[in-house]
């Protein structure tokens, strides 16, 4: 593009030289200076060609005369771009001390004397010494006042003063003109001084700009929205807040945990739990298996027992899924059915909350001293040991039980045999 523009302008330059040319070749003009006696005569031609002459000579005259003070000036700056380099370097590599120094001396330099303090008030802080840090951010606001803010507030923040933080970045939100690290220290700070609404307020500048990329992006709309959904007062504004959140965020796994966590808490889980299938049929979570279970009301319990059934079509020896199922079933009141399950989901896997929930499952059907059996045992596993269940645990034979094992399509293959790649 560049070349085709200088093209089109020394095409220009020719045209107009022609028609110069041709307009000047007939009556090239006259041109008479008097002064003091001196007598100048020429053509008009001569004349610019005398006063192009003459520009030239005066500027290499004054270049010369520049040139000493241009060769301290460019000794300056070389000098300062490498103690800028260093500096950095010296960061990078742990050097915080020696970084720090290096940088305030790059700083004599006008040009790089913005980043050059930015970055020594880095180094200064992480050596420890804020105060030296503050002051170094005190000058670089005279030049680059965004950065030194947004800079300020980190560490403030790291420092343990959330609150100047947060005051700090306030009135740039409230206007909407915070840089995109500057939204992100603000969405920490809200965060840890447990005002989730505000953080939320963050998430939208900081998807557009894309400054953390999708998996930092992602943990921090967890935490936002998680802190958010934890707080929610009631199930109104539970609702509302779960509706307002994206269609991916909805789909988030620690997310929909956290949502199905709170509604259960407030007496709300109905949508949770189709929420938690329908992510489920798409992508396995054991976490989210557990949740189902502990959410799910003894009003749903047998509703839910007979979707959750379907699962082991896929997943038939996932200790996880046996649990829930067996949770639901006592929920159902069924105690048989749920000792199956539980029963069988220790053999597959000894576990704490495994012999926990057969624990409460034995107490609630009145043997006491199994429960008690059962939750020692929970115990145990939960210090590291694994504790298998007997041959004959809570009256079922675990000899019946005959596990096999699945592909990710849920066909039967024999064990230890790979998956073949589909042709």
């Amino acid at each position: 593009m560049k070349g085709k523009r200088w093209f089109i302008l020394a095409l220009i330059v020719v045209v107009v030289a022609a028609i110069a040319f041709a307009w000047l070749s007939t009556d090239p003009g006259y041109l008479l200076i008097r002064f003091r006696g001196w007598k100048i005569e020429a053509s008009v031609v001569g004349a610019v060609a005398l006063l192009l002459a003459a520009w030239i000579v005066i500027g290499v005259i004054w270049w010369v005369l520049r040139w000493p003070f241009g060769a301290l000036s460019r000794r300056h700056r070389r000098i300062s771009h490498e103690r800028l380099r260093d500096g950095l370097v010296a960061l990078a590599e742990g050097r915080h001390v020696e970084a720090a120094r290096t940088l305030q001396r790059a700083a004599q330099y006008s040009a790089l004397r913005s980043p050059s303090l930015l970055a020594a008030a880095d180094a200064a802080h992480r050596h420890g010494d804020t105060t030296r840090a503050l002051e170094s951010l005190d000058e670089a606001a005279q030049h680059a006042p965004e950065a030194a803010r947004i800079l300020r507030a980190r560490i403030l923040r790291e420092d343990g003063r959330t609150e100047e933080a947060l005051q700090l970045l306030a009135p740039g939100a409230d206007a909407g003109k915070l840089a995109p690290s500057g939204w992100h220290e603000y969405a920490l700070a809200a965060l840890a001084m447990h005002q989730p609404g505000k953080a939320r307020a963050a998430l939208e500048p900081l998807r557009k700009s894309d400054m953390l990329g999708s998996a930092d992006f992602t943990a921090l709309v967890t935490a936002v929205l998680g802190a958010s959904l934890r707080d929610a007062p009631d199930a109104a504004s539970l609702t509302g807040l779960w509706k307002q959140a994206t269609r991916q965020q909805r789909q988030l796994p620690a997310l929909l945990e956290t949502y199905a966590r709170r509604a259960s808490a407030l007496g709300v889980a109905h949508d949770a739990l189709d929420a938690i299938e329908d992510v489920l049929k798409r992508e396995w979570d054991p976490a989210l298996v557990t949740i189902y279970a502990n959410a799910t009301p003894p009003a749903e319990a047998a509703a839910r027992l007979r979707g959750a059934k379907r699962w082991l079509d896929a997943h038939s020896n996932d200790d996880t899924l046996l649990r829930t199922l067996g949770v639901l079933s006592m929920r159902a009141s069924d105690p048989r059915a749920a000792r199956e399950y539980l029963v069988r989901a220790l053999a597959v896997k000894p576990s704490a909350a495994s012999w926990s929930s057969l624990g409460d499952t034995q107490s609630a059907t009145g043997d006491i001293q199994d429960a008690t059996r059962c939750y020692a045992n929970a115990w145990k596993c939960s210090q590291g040991e694994e504790i298998a269940p007997d041959l004959h645990e809570a009256g079922i034979d675990t000899a019946q039980f005959a596990f096999e094992e699945r592909d990710e399509h849920g066909m039967p293959r024999l064990p230890g045999d790979a998956s073949q790649p589909a042709r």
